[in-house]
This record gives structure tokens, sequence and C-alpha cells, in this order.
């Protein structure tokens, strides 16, 4: 654990080593790559803390969720770099020329990472990519409620980079909120929107710019065409990754209300195939504490309370308790809209179903809420699905699957209002933890000698003659 009172000098020493000299672009390939050996050395150890933490998580899910796709992102950092590191040349306009002009990018400095406990391998090593990628210099804070992997991300970070250059931070609450209100060139947020309007209040006192990625309630809208058993077999599927632990997982489903009790049906002869059992398997993932678990049979509790209807996918009608923290699918239907489980993000394996009439209405109902993380819509008439797309606004979207956007190295990820703000992945990543640095190059040819006091009749026809080239 980093105390609090040592983060203030461990900024200080990254920031006095960055002034020594920026990485270059053979430092941050060697960087890159001892972030992708450091993975790689300890993927069995990774694997096993992850699982520990969560108390029971597929080795197969944790490869395939989050050391794949971070693997998958240093290589196209790498790939990728020298192009993005290249001076973009832009050009003048023609009352400026022979002057040139260009964009540099730049690193910032020092750059705070926070991750997130759902996937901490990826959620605190893939700001990481980009900001070493930028040439900056990190300090990485993993979650403390997954202690065993934040522990030994801090390790391997220790292993194979100088502190004063990429270091861990381990730590309680207390840590977390010291570490938000250091004086970071740019803070990098990720996880829930009540934390995240702290972190950035925090940030501002030293007016730090800040990314967060938070989550919210992500719609599933099916067209009454589209198929449903191949729409439910993805849209389960993604839902169910974590046991729904996921902030891109699909909330709600938006069904048109003849296709409800076919959906329900399907919901819950899919996911009794995927998980025939919860409880006596290694691949249904458990809830990550009992608090957790808690809270989502509250969830449902309360929308049965008040005469929902709650269909819990339990094959093997094994025990799901708080101590096992093993909760089953759950699927509720007729909701009011009043209830937490309609109003908060779920973050967990329920999935309410809300009945509409039209496309106009199902579309008019997510537009009605907070702008969500991403939004899924499931039909295979291209003119509809680019109609959903305009007419909605999310941080991401995709069309008949869900979460795979995330895998699509060069599609910007992040939220829009209240899930969130500024984006990550690929180049986006690259320039969010960079300055564009807008650069102009007087030509020795250049005579302005016209446009400067003292003005007389020909300065002013001068401009004259330029207001009306721009319409003026």
């Amino acid at each position: 654990m980093t105390e609090p009172a040592a983060l203030a000098a461990l900024l200080a020493a990254q920031r006095a080593a960055f002034a020594r000299g920026a990485p270059d672009h053979d430092r941050r390939i060697a960087a890159l790559d001892a972030l992708r050996d450091g993975v790689r050395a300890h993927e069995a150890e990774l694997v096993a803390a992850v699982s520990d933490d969560f108390g029971g998580r597929a080795e197969e899910e944790t490869l395939l969720l989050e050391l794949f796709p971070l693997l998958d992102e240093i290589k196209h950092a790498r790939r990728q770099l020298k192009k993005w590191m290249r001076p973009r040349s832009v050009r003048p306009p023609w009352y400026l020329l022979p002057a040139r002009a260009r964009v540099l990018h730049q690193p910032l400095g020092v750059v705070g990472v926070i991750g997130a406990w759902n996937y901490q391998l990826l959620l605190s090593l893939s700001p990481l990519v980009g900001a070493i990628a930028a040439g900056n210099h990190v300090m990485v804070k993993p979650s403390e409620v997954t202690p065993r992997t934040a522990d030994l991300v801090a390790r391997i970070l220790a292993e194979r980079f100088p502190r004063e250059y990429v270091a861990g931070v381990t730590g309680d609450a207390d840590v977390a909120a010291a570490f938000s209100a250091l004086p970071f060139d740019h803070l990098f947020f990720t996880g829930s929107t009540r934390v995240g309007k702290l972190v950035m209040k925090a940030a501002a006192e030293h007016l730090t710019p800040v990314t967060l990625e938070l989550g919210g309630k992500s719609p599933a809208i099916l067209h009454r065409d589209a198929p449903i058993e191949r729409s439910v077999g993805r849209l389960v599927t993604g839902k169910l990754y974590n046991a729904g632990q996921t902030c891109v997982a699909p909330d709600y489903a938006l069904v048109h209300r003849d296709r409800v009790p076919a959906f329900v049906e399907a919901v819950r002869r899919t996911a009794a195939a995927l998980y025939p059992r919860l409880v006596d398997t290694r691949d249904y993932t458990r809830i990550v504490t009992r608090a957790h678990w808690e809270r989502l049979r509250a969830l449902a509790d309360g929308a049965r309370a008040a005469g929902a209807e709650v269909l819990e996918v339990n094959p093997a009608a094994e025990a799901c308790t708080a101590e096992n923290r093993v909760f089953p699918p759950t699927v509720v239907v007729r909701a009011p809209d009043a209830l937490a489980v309609m109003r908060e993000e779920i973050f967990g394996p329920i999935l309410p179903v809300v009945a509409y009439d039209t496309l106009d209405e199902a579309i008019a109902y997510v537009n009605a809420r907070p702008r969500p993380l991403a939004l899924y819509y499931f039909d295979d008439d291209a003119r509809r699905a680019d109609e959903v797309l305009a007419r909605t606004t999310s941080g991401g979207a995709a069309v008949n699957d869900v979460i795979l956007q995330l895998a699509v190295d060069d599609l910007p990820f992040g939220g829009v209002g209240a899930s969130g703000m500024g984006h990550y992945h690929g180049f986006d990543g690259f320039q969010t933890f960079s300055k564009k640095k807008g650069v102009f190059v007087q030509s020795r040819l250049a005579s302005g000698g016209m446009l400067r006091p003292p003005y007389g009749e020909r300065s002013r026809k001068i401009i004259r003659a330029l207001l009306r080239a721009v319409g003026g």
C-alpha cells in the first residue's frame, strides 16, 4: 500500500524525470515492449489473481476479455506509433502563403490513471498504453475492490519500469482520493458516475484535464422484424460475460410488444444453454463482493414487490446466495420506471425488458434518459439502423451485436454526458494524452508592410479586398 503522503513525492520525481527529456520514439517502443513482456510473463498469475478476487471467474474469460484486447492494443500502438508521432502539415489560407503550418503531438507530462475493478487488467493498463505511446510518465492506481489483482499489476510495473517513469500505486479509498487530488497534467478515471463526479471535482482544483469513462444504462433495441434467436443469442452472451459486470453490457432491452413473450423465452433458453449450472461450474463469474450481490438482490426483489414479472434462470435449481456470490441470470418484465432497477446502472445479470409499440416510441424512450455509454440495435434493415443511430446519442454503438465495438482499435471509446467524457483506444488514446500544438512558420519572403500602422488608403483597399474575398 502506498501512503497518501508519498504520492506527492512520487509525482515530483516523475515530473523531474520528464523535465530531463520526454521519451522519444525508441524509448516509447521499449516501454510498450516492457509492458507486453511483463503481462505475458505473469499471465498465469494474473488469471489466478482475477479469479481469486471474484471468488471465481473462468480463465478463458480473463484471457478473452482482458489479456487479448490489451496485448492487441499494444501491438497496434507499436505498429502505428511512428505514423502517429509524425507532424501533420496544414495548408495555410491563400493570403498567408508562402508561410507553412503544421500540427505537433507533444506529451503532456505526468498522467494519472485510476482503473476499475470489473476488468482490472484491461481498464488499468489499456489507458497506460495510450499514455506511454504519447510519451508521458504515468502513475497507475488500480481499484482497491480487487486487491490481489491490483497488487500484482503494481508489482509488474515495478519490475519492468523505473518508478520515476511508470509506477503502480495501491491502497484504499483514501489513497484513491489523495491520488485524484494530485496536480497531474491529465487524469484518467474509469468507474461509477458517482465517484467520477468526485474525481472531476478534485481535479478542478488544479485545472487538471480529465477523461471520465463511466457507464449508465446502455439500451438494446430489437426491431419487430429482428431474428429473435440470433439477436438474443448475441445479446445474452454479451450481457452475461463477467456476470453482467461490464460497463458496456446491455442494461435493458426495448422489445416490440408483440415479441416480448418470445424474447423472454429466448433469453431463458439461451442463458440455460450457456450456463446449465451456475454454482457448480467454472464458467459463470461470481459477483465481486457480498455488498454488490446484496444490491442486485434488492433490485430484483424491489421489482417483484412492485408487481413486475421476475424470471430467474437457474437450470439446476442451485442455491445462489450471498455467501457464494452467485447471482442467477434474471429477466424483469413490466417494471415501473420509478424503480431503482430502471433508474440505476445494473452492473449485473439482471435484464429489464421494456415493451414498445413503434420504433419512434423506442427512440423517444432512450432519448428521454441520460445518454448511455453504448447503444445496441438489432435489425437487418440498414436504413432503419442508420435512422436509429442518427436519432440517438451514445458514447458508442453496435448493430446486430453487443460489446464488440471495443475490439476495433481505431474506433474511439468514451462516454457522453452522464456516461463520461473524452476518448481513448488507438489514435484517439494517443491524442487524449498529447497536446496538439499548432505551429505557424512564416516565410522570409512574406511582406505585411501594408497591414501595419500607420494605415493609409492602400492598406484600407487591401483590407477591403480581403473582406470581399471571404464574403464580407
